[in-house]
C-alpha cells in the first residue's frame, strides 16, 4: 500500500534562497517533509544523517556542482532518485547525466505542476522507502510484495479466509503467483505446522495423476512393485494445493469429488478407504464457467472447490508494485548468486514499469534474474533492462532524419514490390512518374537495382 505523503522526505539543494524557500513551500503544501541545503557538501552531510527518498538539486552550485553531487550519491546510494534543475546553458550536461542514471531534469523557469508530477513519478518508481513494501512485515505473507490497492484487497481477503477450512479457488493468469498466495494462506492458517503439498494437475499424465493423488498398493498395476503414499495422505493435517485444476480429466474429477465428500481416500488397487484431514486450495487460469457449459468440468466439483474465490490481478493491473517487486527480486537473486548488487537505476525502473508483461510476475522475476546473472556493476543499468526485455534500441533522430529514413525505406519496399517498375511504384504511391523519379534521385536509388533477370537474380542495368 502506498505510504502517506508525509512519510516522504525530499531534500532540496540550491544556493538561491528564494527558490529554495519556494520549493520547500510547494512540496510542503503537498504533504512532503522537506529538508534544504545550499551546497553539495551540506546536501551530502544531510543525506548521511537522514537519507531522503528523493533529492532535487540545482546543477549550478558553489563548490561542487549538482552533477558532482549526483555522482557522489550514485556511488553511496545508487537507488536514490535525483532530479536536476538546470538553466538552458547546462541542458547538455543534464541530458548526459540522465544517461548515467539521473531520474530527470527540469529547465528553469519551470511549472510547479510539472515539478510535482516529476516528484510523484520518481517516488512511485523508487524502492527507497522500506515502509512502502509489505515484504516481511508479517511472516505469513513473506515474499508477497505490494503497495497497490488491488493486491491489498486480495491479501485482506486471503487473511480473512485463512483461519477457516473453507475451500479456496484462486484465479489468475499464468505467472500471477497463485501458488505463492496458496502458500501464504497455509502459513496464516491453523494448519501452518502441518505439510503444504502442491501438484500441477495439468503437468502429469492422466494415468499417473490418480496414483500421485491417491496413492496405490503393491501390484495395483504393471510396474507397481511397491506401495506408494498419495499426496492426499502426505498432506494429512495440512493443505493440498491443486494447481491448474481446470486441466484435471473428468474421470479423476469424480474420484476427487468423492474424497472431498467422504474425507477419505482409497489408493489405487486398495479395497478400503483411509480417512484424511486435508484442506484443499485450488487454482486455475482457465475459464471454469465455460468448461462447465462445455461439459469439461463437473458442476458439483466446481461448487465444492469454489467456496471462496480470490482473483489475482495481472501485473499490468498493479504497475505501482513493479519497482517494489523488482527490488525484492534483486535482493533475493543477488543473495542466491553471491553478488553485491545495489539495485536498479531509475531509468531502468521506468522501463520495467512501462513494459508489457504477458508472463506477469514470473516474467518479471526472469528478467531480473537475467540482469543479476549478467551484472558486472553494482547498479543494474537501463541497457541491461532493455536487453532482458528484448526491447529494440531507440536511436535518437531528429524529425527530419526520421522522415528521411522512413521515406527511403518506403521507396525501397515499393521498388522491391514492383521489381523496379517505376510506373507501378509511382501509381501505388499516388505520385506522378516525374515526382517519383525526383524522390529516387534524392535518396540515390536506381530502379535497375530492383529488376530481376531471367534467373531471378537482380539485373543491374544502367
Amino acid at each position: 500500500m502506498t505510504a502517506a505523503p508525509e512519510f516522504r522526505h525530499v531534500l532540496v539543494v540550491d544556493d538561491d534562497e528564494d527558490l529554495l524557500r519556494l520549493l520547500a513551500l510547494r512540496l510542503g503544501a503537498r504533504g512532503f517533509r522537506v529538508s534544504t541545503a545550499e551546497s553539495a557538501e551540506e546536501g551530502l552531510a544531510r543525506i548521511a544523517v537522514e537519507p531522503p527518498h528523493l533529492v532535487i538539486s540545482d546543477v549550478r552550485l558553489p563548490g561542487r556542482d549538482g552533477l558532482a553531487l549526483f555522482e557522489e550519491i550514485r556511488v553511496t546510494r545508487p537507488t536514490l532518485p535525483v532530479i536536476l534543475l538546470t538553466a538552458h546553458g547546462t541542458i547538455p550536461d543534464a541530458v548526459e547525466a540522465t544517461s548515467r542514471g539521473v531520474f530527470g531534469y527540469l529547465t528553469k523557469p519551470f511549472d510547479s505542476r510539472v515539478l510535482l508530477d516529476k516528484v510523484d513519478q520518481a517516488l512511485r518508481l523508487s524502492a527507497a522507502d522500506p515502509r512502502a513494501s509489505m515484504d516481511g512485515d508479517a511472516p505469513w505473507r513473506a515474499g508477497i510484495v505490494y503497495r497497490s490497492s488491488r493486491m491489498a484487497e486480495v491479501m485482506e481477503e486471503a487473511c480473512a479466509v485463512a483461519s477457516s477450512d473453507a475451500s479456496v479457488l484462486i484465479r489468475g493468469d499464468s505467472g500471477t503467483g497463485k501458488e505463492v498466495l496458496a502458500r501464504a494462506i497455509h502459513r496464516a492458517s491453523p494448519r501452518a505446522a502441518a505439510p503444504f503439498v502442491a501438484i500441477n494437475c495439468g503437468a502429469i499424465p492422466e494415468q499417473l495423476l490418480e496414483s500421485e493423488l491417491f496413492g496405490h498398493v503393491r501390484g495395483a498395476f504393471t510396474g507397481a512393485a511397491s506401495a506408494r503414499t498419495g499426496l492426499f495422505q502426505a498432506a494429512d493435517g495440512g493443505t493440498l494445493f491443486l494447481d491448474e485444476i481446470g486441466d484435471m480429466p473428468l474421470a479423476l474429477q469424480v474420484k476427487l469429488l468423492r474424497v472431498l465428500q467422504e474425507h477419505a481416500v482409497r489408493p489405487v488397487g486398495a479395497t478400503r478407504a483411509e480417512p484424511v484431514d486435508v484442506r484443499v486450495l485450488s487454482a486455475t487460469h482457465r475459464d471454469l464457467e465455460a468448461a462447465l457449459a462445455d461439459g469439461r468440468f463437473r458442476e458439483d466439483l466446481y461448487y465444492r472447490l469454489d467456496v471462496v474465490t480470490l482473483t489475482l490481478p495481472r501485473l499490468d493491473e498493479r504497475r505501482e508494485d513493479i519497482p517494489l517487486l523488482a527490488a525484492h527480486f534483486v535482493r533475493q537473486i543477488a543473495a542466491k548468486y553471491g553478488k553485491s548488487l545495489a539495485g536498479i537505476a531509475p531509468e531502468g525502473l521506468a522501463l520495467l514499469a512501462s513494459a508489457t508483461w504477458p508472463g506477469n510476475v514470473r516474467q518479471l522475476h526472469n528478467v531480473i534474474e537475467q540482469c543479476c546473472a549478467l551484472a558486472t556493476t553494482p547498479l543494474i543499468s537501463p541497457a541491461q533492462i532493455q536487453r532482458a526485455l528484448r526491447l529494440p534500441s531507440v536511436e535518437p533522430l531528429t524529425y527530419a532524419e526520421a522522415k528521411q529514413r522512413f521515406e527511403r525505406n518506403y521507396l525501397v519496399q515499393l521498388l522491391k514490390l514492383t521489381d523496379g517498375n517505376v510506373a507501378d511504384a509511382a501509381r501505388i504511391a499516388d505520385r506522378n512518374r516525374t515526382e517519383f523519379y525526383r524522390l529516387l534521385q534524392r535518396h540515390d536509388l536506381a530502379p535497375a537495382m530492383f529488376r530481376l533477370g531471367e534467373e531471378g537474380e537482380p539485373e543491374l542495368r544502367p
